[in-house]
């Protein structure tokens, strides 16, 4: 198969050949039709993620057919249309017991803990549990781009920070996880305010339903600007970049009892922000993670596109050819681009 594959960090990748691989008896074999680049796959390029094991081929954000099924695969078979979550559970520690599979004690990632989606064919794991089957009328490219940033922000909006019809969100950074939050954040009746250094992701993020904008590069005071906006602070307020700058005005523009949380990785230099912890006491403010989405809860989210209400094919900004993804992967640290990067040509 051709794949994408790099023998060191921050070294070139290149489009090599390798051997098609073989399902595990619990598992897969998918033929990749679609797949995103995501800055996720950046972050375990440059040497972030200690889970990457070298020579490694990236990619998680994927959509395609299954092509060999293991002996132990119930659910599934040849042919199927398939998408799958970027954390896969092991279905017997407690956190998958209780349905947290995106918190697995032996969480899998494709593209992280073992060969990923940038190639003709991926294996994964433990497929009664963790594969999705993608209705017909969703495409392949939209499907590849719910992988990562549009599930994450899912379970962001709607799970972990629970926002409802009439509350205030503040998202912090409009690429593809932001552009995402603001969608579904519109779609259950929240009112939204994006904040972004980028005109061009500004307009977009507006054309999705935002109803006020922030060009932080113009703006001193971010967090003030959002708390005269919404006439007091975001209910809910999302970091979707990763960066301490963000996260800390994520926090400092909630009104009291508000959410903020943390979407964007924060990696080397990012790792460890100076959190306001007096203000987060003062203000009884909560402060959350969101990490995936679990299979089981892609029914809801599925549910709403079918229905038209959310429309992530509105994020896809360009697709681009596997050997193409070598320069898109190396660039992601510019920002460069508007909405989801999305490989279709194999």
């Amino acid at each position: 198969m051709k794949a994408i594959l790099y023998e060191a960090f921050s070294a070139p990748p290149k489009l090599v050949n390798l051997p098609d691989p073989t399902p595990e008896p619990h598992g897969v074999v998918i033929e990749v039709m679609a797949t995103g680049v995501c800055r996720s796959d950046w972050h375990g390029w440059v040497g972030h993620d200690s889970d990457i094991v070298l020579p490694h081929v990236p990619g998680h954000e994927l959509a395609g057919r299954i092509a060999a099924v293991g002996r132990e695969v119930t659910r599934w078979k040849v042919g199927e249309r398939v998408t799958v979550p970027f954390v896969g559970g092991c279905g017997h520690c407690p956190e998958c017991h209780a349905g947290h599979q995106q918190v697995c004690d032996n969480q899998f990632q494709p593209g992280f803990t073992h060969w990923g989606s940038f190639a003709e064919y991926v294996s994964i794991h433990r497929a009664d549990l963790n594969l999705v089957s993608l209705p017909e009328t969703i495409d392949f490219a939209t499907a590849a781009s719910l992988g990562c940033r549009f599930v994450t922000s899912f379970r962001a909006v709607i799970d972990q920070g629970r926002v409802s019809a009439g509350q205030w969100l503040a998202v912090h950074g409009c690429g593809g996880v932001g552009l995402s939050a603001i969608m579904i954040a519109v779609a259950a009746g929240a009112q939204v305010v994006a904040v972004d250094i980028a005109d061009d992701k500004l307009k977009l993020a507006r054309e999705l339903g935002a109803v006020a904008t922030i060009n932080a590069r113009d703006v001193a005071d971010v967090a003030g600007a959002v708390r005269e906006i919404t006439g007091g602070g975001a209910h809910v307020s999302l970091d979707a970049l990763g960066a301490v700058t963000t996260c800390v005005n994520s926090i400092n523009c909630l009104r009291k009892r508000g959410r903020h949380i943390q979407v964007g990785l924060m990696a080397g230099t990012e790792s460890f922000p100076p959190v306001p912890m007096g203000r987060v006491i003062s203000h009884e403010l909560e402060i959350l993670g969101s990490h995936g989405m679990q299979a089981h809860r892609y029914g809801a989210m599925l549910a709403m596109i079918e229905a038209g209400r959310l429309k992530p094919e509105l994020l896809v900004g360009r697709t681009i050819s596997l050997e193409d993804s070598i320069a898109a992967l190396m660039g992601m640290d510019r920002f460069e681009g508007v909405g989801v990067t999305v490989v279709t040509e194999f």
